[in-house]
């Protein structure tokens, strides 16, 4: 694994370009097919635009930069509520690191920002949500401690 150093920024309205290109990368591991990648893509686009340009509380992005100051990926961190208690938590809902920058312990950075972010905060639990498909993100988030709560079963129709 090549260990340059990392840096890692809360975003500005300056990344917003970075950021959204970064965005397709997430139905790169093949979507179920009753879901349309581009309006996944767009979706994802139009929220992270509107969290980049707006203030909403206990909501942030952090970016992820090499020595160079590139932007190398990114992670998105909104407030969420348990189901059963109404518990408020802390819940990531995107994380991506730039084609090419891969194996280099991005993602790992960035999901440890979002630990100490919510534990700064003094959530008790930090969230993800993962498609079945994506192994290789599923295989990250078993390795650092994640375990899997409620699985979403969809039959198409």
């Amino acid at each position: 694994m090549h260990t340059s150093p990392i840096n890692i920024r809360p975003a500005n309205t300056n990344d917003k370009t970075f950021i959204i290109s970064l965005i397709p990368r997430l139905t790169e591991f093949g979507p179920p097919a009753w879901r349309n990648g581009q309006e996944m893509t767009d979706t994802d686009s139009r929220i992270l635009a509107d969290r980049l340009l707006n203030d909403y509380p206990d909501t942030v992005i952090f970016i992820a930069e090499d020595e160079r100051n590139i932007p190398v990926g990114f992670i998105h961190i909104q407030p969420g509520n348990d189901f059963y208690n109404k518990e408020k938590h802390a819940h990531i809902s995107d994380v991506i690191v730039a084609p090419g920058t891969e194996g280099r312990g991005i993602g790992r950075l960035l999901m440890n920002k979002a630990e100490e972010w919510a534990r700064e905060r003094e959530f008790r639990w930090l969230t993800l949500s993962v498609f079945a498909q994506n192994t290789r993100a599923r295989e990250l988030y078993k390795n650092i401690g994640y375990g899997e709560d409620i699985i979403k079963c969809v039959k198409e129709l």
